[in-house]
């Protein structure tokens, strides 16, 4: 297969902070490939980049064998890009939308029309197309960004937080869309996403970014094999304690967490009641206990040491305090 996308030591510096350090990767042609993290890990400045829209501070990057940094005119020809924040026009109809765009790229009036109306059909917009989108919901201004962003046949599509804020419904209705472009156009589609439902489902492949660099890649279900194991969640008020008794061989990992411990192991179901009866032994009260298969959830917090929510605040927090540092 072709690769689509290539970086190589890719970085991207803000004065002091580096928002993105030294990532590499390859992407092939018709693959979804999702970068997983939290808020500020440094996924929309990896688009960014790769979109033209941010000159790199270091590294390099091509697009279907463009660079992103000789030939921007090049690369934007090949993408199209969905981005995290709405960029539609609220008082143009979704058919004047995906014409204003069509002009933008020069395609001539006929054809442009017979993608719109391909394209309005496929994201099943047809029968709204002469309404005003500010009358839409956010699922149908999320299905007409897609449509826009592919009128002009890239061959790369970027897709920036595609769900964000939509109700479980239309973000299963959406996550089907996305299947069916890869499948159906070959398309290449990369999606940033900190939803680990959505990543597992779409992506080929996964790079999980935090603080700039990516600390994982591979396929969900190589991610979630390589923690080795089941996990056992533990919820107990004496969580440091159950945690202490468990640093035993037939446990790979132990993690406490919000109140809770997290073991993996092999072969959870056969030892469960060898837990519990540690830890009736030692009568530590338990408030519940689970079993499951290891989601990426798991891995992040293998990886990272925290959940993606916490993250999340952790990181609002260091931009704050960014900011209170800049105004003195």
């Amino acid at each position: 297969m072709t690769a689509a996308i290539r970086v190589k030591g890719l970085t991207k510096t803000f004065g002091q902070l580096t928002a993105v350090d030294n990532i590499s990767f390859e992407i092939e042609q018709g693959e979804i490939f999702g970068l997983l993290g939290p808020n500020g890990a440094g996924k929309t400045t990896t688009l960014s980049m790769l979109s033209t829209m941010l000159d790199p501070t270091s590294g390099t990057a091509s697009v279907m064998g463009i660079d992103v940094t000789k030939d921007q005119d090049g690369v934007r020809k090949a993408i199209g890009i969905v981005f995290q924040d709405q960029s539609l026009d609220e008082e143009l109809t979704a058919e004047e939308n995906m014409d204003f765009h069509g002009r933008l790229y020069r395609i001539p009036k006929l054809l442009r029309e017979q993608r719109t109306e391909e394209l309005l059909k496929l994201v099943e917009l047809s029968d709204r197309k002469n309404d005003i989108v500010k009358t839409f919901s956010g699922g149908m201004r999320r299905r007409l960004e897609i449509a826009r962003g592919l009128l002009h046949h890239p061959a790369v599509l970027f897709l920036d937080e595609p769900t964000l804020g939509l109700d479980p419904q239309t973000r299963n209705h959406l996550w089907k869309y996305i299947e069916d472009l890869a499948k159906e156009k070959n398309i290449t589609i990369i999606l940033t996403t900190h939803y680990m439902e959505e990543a597992d489902r779409l992506c080929n492949r996964i790079a999980i970014i935090d603080h700039g660099k990516i600390i994982a890649l591979d396929t969900p279900e190589q991610l979630k094999e390589s923690i080795g194991g089941d996990v056992v969640t533990i919820r107990s008020p004496n969580a440091a304690k159950v945690a202490g008794l468990f640093g035993v061989p037939w446990v790979s990992r132990v993690e406490t967490h919000d109140g809770e411990v997290i073991l993996t192991l092999r072969n959870a179901e056969q030892n469960i009641s060898r837990i519990v009866t540690t830890l009736n032994d030692q009568a530590i009260p338990i408030e519940s206990i689970s079993v499951h298969k290891p989601t990426l959830e798991d891995v992040f917090l293998a990886f990272t040491g925290k959940t993606i929510r916490e993250k999340d605040i952790s990181r609002k927090e260091a931009m704050r305090m960014h900011f209170r540092w800049m105004r003195h």
